[in-house]
């Protein structure tokens, strides 16, 4: 059975890697997809109860577990994480949903044209497709707050540009081979940009710094498209 399949399916095999004496990582093999990491994130919210798991971290394809040594050791971790791969519980934490404004096109969209070039598409198509889908949060990665989002549509999909920006602004929104995202903050990126939402990602004085988690859902609503 492939990767693709839902989690009731068979899923691919993990492998593990020890990252010192107190974290683990299991890896899945590629390619991703929504049905993987709603499996990871299952995993994960099942594990961190774990007495001496200190904390589970999704990421691409694979989780972390960090965890104390001294009370629960790599070995039964390892056996907890396997059991709950095969046979994951049906729970999670509960998703959170939010609609994002974006103004598409224009100096923060600078890319628009190129995603729609690269496609065959015009730039209308671009916004329609975009702003029609539904989106997961699959983790948090890249820089604090940033979300790298699983459901683009695969007329979308892009890939980053070869000399990424020095600075693209926080707000931008961008795609990135076969995921989008918001910028969180004003540094480098080598994704392309197509817009731009007023929302603030990342807060480090705010009591939860980011925004979004692994597991919520995000959608695009377009309010203006700027040539």
């Amino acid at each position: 059975m492939s990767a693709r399949e839902t989690h009731q399916g068979t899923p691919p095999a993990l492998t593990v890697s020890a990252l010192g004496t107190g974290a683990l990582l299991f890896d899945c093999a590629p390619p991703l997809s929504l049905a993987l990491q709603e499996r990871i994130l299952m995993v994960a919210h099942e594990v961190s109860d774990l007495p001496g798991v200190e904390e589970a971290v999704p990421g691409m394809n694979n989780l972390m577990l960090v965890f104390d040594a001294a009370r629960i050791d790599a070995t039964q971790v390892q056996a907890n994480v396997l059991q709950a791969w095969m046979h994951p519980k049906e729970s999670r934490r509960a998703a959170r949903e939010f609609e994002l404004p974006v103004v598409y096109g224009g100096e923060r969209g600078l890319d628009i044209e190129h995603v729609a070039a690269h496609n065959g598409i015009d730039v209308q198509d671009v916004i329609e497709l975009h702003s029609n889908a539904t989106y997961t949060v699959f983790f948090l990665g890249a820089h604090p707050g940033f979300a790298y989002l699983g459901g683009l549509h695969e007329r979308l999909h892009t890939p980053r540009r070869a000399e990424p920006r020095l600075k693209v602004q926080a707000g931008c929104v961008s795609i990135g081979g076969a995921q989008t995202g918001v910028q969180a903050q004003t540094l480098p990126s080598g994704w392309n940009v197509i817009g731009f939402t007023d929302r603030q990602f990342f807060n480090p004085a705010a009591p939860s710094p980011a925004l979004l988690s692994p597991g919520d859902v995000v959608r695009f609503r377009a309010v203006e498209a700027l040539s």
